[in-house]
Parts: C-alpha cells; sequence; structure tokens
C-alpha cells in the first residue's frame, strides 16, 4: 500500500498485478511530499519493533485497513486505487515468483499442477508468501460491507494504459513505468499450465473476483 498526502492517493497493491512496477513510479514523488520524513521514521520505528507498534500500513494491506486506521474526512478525499489480474495467469506467475526467489515454500511440489491443488488445499497450515496470492483480489477493494470503496481498478493486462488514467486522475501526466520483476523463466502462455480439473479449481476459489471483473479462462483481458 502507498499512501500520498501531498497528492492524495492511497494505492492498494495486490499481489502479482504489477504493484511493484506502479510503486517505483509514484514512489520517486514521495521525495517532494513534506510528509515523506515523518512517514518514513514511522515506517523505520516499527521496521525496528518488528512491526508491533503499528504505525506501517503493510505493502499488501487492504483498503479496509486504511480505512480504519486514517480519519474519515482524510480517507475520503483519497483517490483511490488498484490492479486486478486474470486469476488463472495470476497462480501461474506466482508458481513462478515462488519457485524462483523462496523454492523452499513450493511444500515439494515442483508442477503446477500439484502445487495448485496443495496450495488451495484449505487443510494446509498458512504461509505467507504462498497464501498473499490465494486470496480473493476483491477482499483488497471492500469495506466491512462488501462493498467497493476504491475509485479506480485497473487491469494488468493493460497497465501501462490503465496506470497512465490513475496518473491523470491524481494529477500526474509525465510518470514512466518501469518494468520490475519481471519473469524471466516462463515463456509460455498461462492457459498451457492448465488441464480442465486445475483451471476448474481456480474458477470456484476465485468465483467472486471473476464474476465482477469478468475475467474468463480463454481471454487474458476478460
Amino acid at each position: 500500500m502507498l499512501l500520498s498526502p501531498k497528492y492524495r492517493f492511497l494505492f492498494v497493491h495486490i499481489a502479482k498485478t504489477g504493484g511493484t512496477s506502479v510503486r517505483a513510479a509514484l514512489g520517486a514523488r514521495r521525495w517532494a511530499d513534506p510528509w515523506y520524513w515523518p512517514m518514513f521514521l514511522c515506517s523505520r520505528v516499527s521496521h525496528l519493533s518488528g512491526h508491533r507498534i503499528a504505525t506501517k500500513l503493510p505493502r499488501h494491506a487492504k483498503v479496509i485497513a486504511a480505512k480504519e486506521l486514517l480519519p474519515k474526512e482524510w480517507f475520503d478525499t483519497l483517490f483511490k486505487f488498484a490492479f486486478v489480474r486474470n486469476p488463472w495467469d495470476l497462480q501461474v506467475s506466482s508458481f513462478h515468483h515462488i519457485r524462483r526467489e523462496r523454492p523452499e515454500l513450493l511444500g515439494g511440489h515442483e508442477d503446477f499442477g500439484d502445487f495448485l491443488r496443495w496450495k488451495l488445499d484449505p487443510e494446509r497450515p498458512y504461509q505467507f508468501h504462498v497464501d498473499t496470492s490465494i486470496e480473493r483480489q476483491t477482499d483488497y477493494l471492500i469495506d466491512l460491507s462488501g462493498d467497493i470503496i476504491v475509485d479506480f481498478i485497473g487491469r494488468y493486462e493493460r497497465l501501462h494504459d490503465d496506470f497512465d488514467a490513475a496518473c491523470a486522475r491524481i494529477g500526474l501526466r509525465t510518470v514512466r513505468l518501469p518494468h520490475r520483476r519481471q519473469a524471466k523463466d516462463r515463456n509460455r502462455d498461462y492457459r498451457d499450465y492448465y488441464d480442465d480439473a486445475t483451471a476448474d479449481l481456480v474458477a470456484r476459489h476465485f468465483a467472486r473476483d471473476i464474476a465482477l471483473f469478468g475475467y474468463r479462462f480463454d481471454d487474458p483481458a476478460g
């Protein structure tokens, strides 16, 4: 999550949706924000305490966390936005990310289908770096009543165009979106990773995301 008091925006960072690039592009503007250093110091103090004093919004915090922590009159003035991604594609991206950077979390499941079945097993013990990408994307965008409370939902499939649209809403018109965390170990279409059973497993687990955002297995953009 990225908050800018000066530019009055709140970016909700859903894992594996291009958020690292968005944070890199917008983070550079924080140097011009007079609130940057107080926020930075609070973040460092929180880090040194093991985040036990709750002075930091986590990287992948849901928007409801900001709504509950910030004054209502301030929260309501923020331009709140996020990006979402085709759930079938997101799971393939997550698999490669974990295999590349934290292979010990694969649980011995080197095959994508086996890993996906294990990953989505409700009896499996929680692991943070595995479980951030099995949460519904809609959960990041709703309040306690289940209503969407962000102002703009962009799509990973048209990341550059939607990022430009978000920047225009913020009032930043010359921000370049860098390429960050591009996977170099993936050269196949996400659909090639699935059989009917695993495709249906994702369809059932992420049914709410698929219904709300209109994604389909055979159409990455929905």
